[in-house]
Parts: C-alpha cells; structure tokens; sequence
C-alpha cells in the first residue's frame, strides 16, 4: 500500500474577511475532491484572511496511482487563476516502510 500527500501554499486574491476566504476556498477543495478522488482538508493559515493550506491525500496499491492522482491535484491547484500557488510540498510512503 502507497500513501501519499501534497500540501498547497496559496495566496488568495482580493479576499478582505474569513468569510471571502472560505468562498474562494470551498470550490477549490469541491473541484480537488471531484477530479482526484482524494480527501482534502484545509490543514494550515486559518486564522489569515489571504493565506490558506490545502491538503490533499491518497492511498493506493501502487506508487504510479498515488503520484498520478497528486500530478492531477497540482495541476489543477497551479492552473486557478483567482490564486497563487506560493508551494507544493508532496511526501510518498510504502506502508511497510
């Protein structure tokens, strides 16, 4: 079993309130979840209005699945225009490791 997980740095747009933020957000984490099949969590930046973490995670039985489905995830993430993707940070692990 493979597990894998990619953590987006974003900065948002002209979002001024939490409440702007989570509408800019909540899409993006509908589209990640419908394309990848993945779960997705914002994970990180809460409490800041134009910064957000997204996390996104796969298990699969084979490394290729997992790193296709995170290729998928980013390119999706890096292709918004409404954003900036600052990082991608990605980690794979072999479950018996």
């Amino acid at each position: 079993m493979w597990i894998g997980w990619i953590e987006f740095d974003l900065l948002l747009g002209d979002v001024h309130s939490l409440k702007g933020k989570r509408a800019v957000i909540r899409p993006i984490m509908a589209e990640l979840r419908r394309a990848t099949e993945a779960s997705v969590a914002e994970v990180g930046e809460q409490d800041l209005h134009r910064r957000a973490v997204i996390g996104v995670g796969v298990v699969a039985s084979g490394a290729d699945r997992v790193t296709d489905t995170l290729d998928r995830a980013e390119r999706l993430v890096a292709g918004r225009p409404d954003i900036t993707l600052l990082s991608a940070r990605r980690r794979l692990h072999r479950s018996d490791e």
